[in-house]
């Protein structure tokens, strides 16, 4: 079985374009079990649910923004090992570094094709 069949992603962004969008590079690349939600807080309840290999999580939403849910993913014994992929529209270096310290395993800036989607994720999980 690859990768791509084992490997199971929560996709979380606010807006309904953006999540569809990721959501269908995801089901081009083959992976095989994709879930999404619109917010952090939705996540978290998600992810103690059933736990996921890697999130993919837009930065800027509203309550829980993408860099507090990965806070509260790495304090967690139980999510602090899950992959972690920011994807934000903006260029702040500040976010990204802040996002390297605590733990972010990768991020891709908006507007992102489906293959530059499936690089980022091979560089966090190895090939597809």
């Amino acid at each position: 079985m690859s990768t791509k069949d084992k490997l199971r992603v929560l996709v979380v962004d606010d807006m309904s374009t953006s999540r569809g969008l990721i959501v269908q590079a995801l089901e081009w690349m083959g992976i095989g079990t994709i879930d999404y939600c619109a917010d952090g807080h939705a996540a978290l309840q998600k992810i103690s649910s059933a736990p996921v290999h890697m999130v993919i999580s837009d930065y800027n939403m509203p309550g829980v923004d993408g860099l507090k849910l990965l806070e509260m993913l790495r304090s967690n014994e139980r999510t602090a090992r899950t992959g972690f992929i920011l994807i934000t529209g903006t260029t702040d270096p500040a976010i990204i570094d802040r996002g390297k310290r605590l733990g972010m395993n990768n991020f891709l800036q908006k507007p992102f094709s489906p293959t530059a989607l499936k690089a980022c994720i091979e560089r966090v999980v190895g090939p597809l």
